[in-house]
C-alpha cells in the first residue's frame, strides 16, 4: 500500500511538472533568437521550455492538424491570424520585424546597384525557400512583383527560374549544428539566395566567405512576425509571449538583427 501511495504522489508530481513546461513553435528564422529568449526564460520563471522550430507555414498545419503547440511565433501576421479566425489561438501580437537580403558566391560581381540585373541573368541560379510553406518565400515573391514595376516581365522570368531549395515539406535539411543557407551555398545550389537578413548574417558566420548584399529601396520587403498563444494554454505559456515582447526579449532579439516592432 505505501509503495502504491508513492507511485500516486510521484504521478501527481510528474503531471505538475509537465503542467510547468511551455511549448514553443517558431519560424526556423527565430531559432537563434527564440532559442536564447526560451532559455533565459527558464532560468527566470523556472518554467520549462520546448522550443519546435519550422517553416511558419507547416508549423500552422501542424498546429491545425492537433500538435500541442501553447505559444506560435511566426515569420508572418498571416498564419497566426488564421489560427485565431478559426477560434484556435488569441490574439496576434506583432513582436519583430525582419527584411530580406541576398546571400552571393564568393566571387559573383554582385553589388546593392545591380542585383536586378544579376537575377534576371539566364546564367545565374536564385534560389529562394517555398512559398506558401515558408513565409519567406513569400516575401521573395513579393520581392519578384515589385521587380516587375521597375522592369516589366521580370515577375514571369523570376517565377519561373527561381530555385525553391529549403522551406518545403520535401527541401533537403542540412546536418545537424549547420546553417541551412550556409550550407545550400556552401553546396553550391544557388548562385544568389534571397532570405532574411538575420539568415545572412548567421550563414556567414559559418561560411565566411559568402556575400551579404542589401536590396535596393524599390525592391525591398519587410516582414512582420506575429505572436499568439494559443486557446486553452496555461498561464506559463502567457508569460512566456509576453517575456518575449518584453525588454529584456526584445534585447535579444536586436542582438540577432530582428528590428523592434
Amino acid at each position: 500500500m505505501r509503495f502504491l501511495i508513492v507511485c500516486a504522489i510521484l504521478a501527481v508530481q510528474a503531471t505538475a511538472a509537465m503542467a510547468d513546461k511551455v511549448s514553443l513553435y517558431a519560424a526556423g528564422s527565430l531559432r537563434a533568437a527564440l532559442g536564447d529568449v526560451a532559455r533565459d526564460f527558464e532560468r527566470a520563471s523556472g518554467h520549462a521550455v520546448a522550443t519546435t522550430f519550422a517553416p511558419s507555414g507547416l508549423l500552422r498545419q501542424r498546429i491545425e492538424k492537433g500538435e500541442p503547440a501553447q505559444v506560435f511565433a511566426s515569420a508572418n501576421m498571416k498564419h497566426p491570424k488564421t489560427l485565431e479566425k478559426a477560434g484556435r489561438a488569441g490574439p496576434v501580437t506583432r513582436f519583430a520585424r525582419n527584411k530580406l537580403c541576398a546571400i552571393a558566391q564568393p566571387g559573383l560581381a554582385v553589388t546593392t546597384d545591380n542585383l536586378l540585373s544579376v537575377l534576371l541573368d539566364p546564367k545565374v541560379r536564385v534560389g529562394t525557400s517555398t512559398p506558401k510553406a515558408d513565409p519567406s518565400g513569400d516575401y521573395a515573391w513579393k520581392l519578384f512583383g515589385r521587380a516587375d514595376k521597375v522592369k516589366p516581365g521580370a515577375l514571369a522570368t523570376l517565377d519561373a527560374k527561381a530555385l525553391k531549395l529549403t522551406g518545403g515539406p520535401t527541401s533537403a535539411k542540412a546536418p545537424k549544428g549547420r546553417n541551412q543557407y550556409g550550407w545550400v551555398m556552401e553546396n553550391r545550389r544557388a548562385d544568389v539566395f534571397l532570405t532574411y537578413c538575420t539568415n545572412a548574417v548567421l550563414a556567414r558566420k559559418q561560411v565566411p566567405d559568402l556575400q551579404i548584399v542589401a536590396i535596393p529601396e524599390a525592391l525591398s520587403v519587410g516582414a512582420e512576425y506575429g505572436l499568439t498563444v494559443l486557446k486553452d494554454a496555461p498561464p506559463a505559456a502567457h508569460d512566456l509571449a509576453a517575456y518575449i515582447l518584453s525588454p529584456a526579449g526584445q534585447k535579444v532579439l536586436a542582438a540577432y538583427g530582428f528590428d523592434s516592432p
